[in-house]
């Protein structure tokens, strides 16, 4: 099950949501330096982590998976942000540069056709940036967080799913090796923690990153997939049932 957009947003509005966004932009930074004149998007809920690029590219989309919901992004200017089915993405082929995907794929259906839809849509070469929660960690087995539900992975998991979509793996990384508890922020160790954490106890942080490149030497099998919803705005029309029917009276 999705956690629901709204419940995300606050999440990210907490001290210890604000703590973890930036546990994970400290991660993503190492790795991804830049994306100058470049076309991003951002698929599940990434938008704490779609600001930091967003002033550089070329363009910036938020993907929201329907059964999520979606926000208004960004804040002040035109809305950039899309409502989507993560298995049928309303792109072109080829038509992105890099993908982050941030609280999605521990909630996919068939996150193998999640990754062969974002491989589909990314250009040769295009990078995607996947940060999914650690079954070993302690962030996977408490659910007041957006990291404790949903399908946590293990490293070995996320690479065979990687290759298997026609990804190959470049850089690994990891974060929120602090616990998921408000009083670590009143001490103020959960920084120490973290950096501590890369360091001597990685196998159990909260999150694995990985950057993961398109491969183009091998092609993708084709074959026929028939959507499993059809989603419908919640409030479109529907008209008066029976408008037409004459009244017995």
């Amino acid at each position: 099950m999705y956690s629901d957009v709204v419940e995300l947003r606050e999440f990210y509005r907490t001290p210890l949501g604000r703590l973890a966004a930036e546990s994970i932009t400290m991660a993503l930074s190492a790795m991804w330096a830049e994306a100058k004149g470049e076309r991003l998007a951002g698929l599940g809920y990434c938008v704490p982590w779609l600001d930091r690029f967003h002033p550089d590219t070329e363009r910036t989309l938020a993907l929201m998976p329907a059964q999520q919901g979606a926000v208004e992004w960004p804040m002040g200017e035109a809305s950039a942000t899309v409502l989507v089915h993560d298995e049928q993405l309303p792109l072109a082929d080829s038509s992105l540069d890099r993908i982050v995907m941030i609280h999605l794929l521990e909630h996919s259906e068939s996150p193998i056709d999640s990754l062969k839809e974002a491989w589909r849509v990314l250009a040769p070469g295009g990078k995607l940036f996947v940060v999914v929660p650690n079954r070993r960690g302690v962030w996977a087995r408490f659910e007041h967080t957006p990291f404790g539900t949903g399908r946590p992975f293990s490293r070995g998991q996320l690479s065979h799913l990687l290759r298997e979509s026609q990804f190959a793996p470049t850089a690994w990384s990891d974060a929120l090796h602090f616990p998921p508890s408000r009083r670590w922020l009143r001490f103020g160790m959960s920084r120490s923690m973290e950096r501590l954490g890369r360091r001597f106890w990685p196998i159990f942080s909260g999150v694995i990153m990985v950057e993961a490149t398109k491969r183009m030497y091998e092609g993708l099998p084709v074959r026929a997939r028939q959507s499993r919803r059809v989603f419908v705005p919640a409030l479109a029309p529907q008209g008066a049932a029976g408008a037409t029917r004459k009244s017995p009276y």
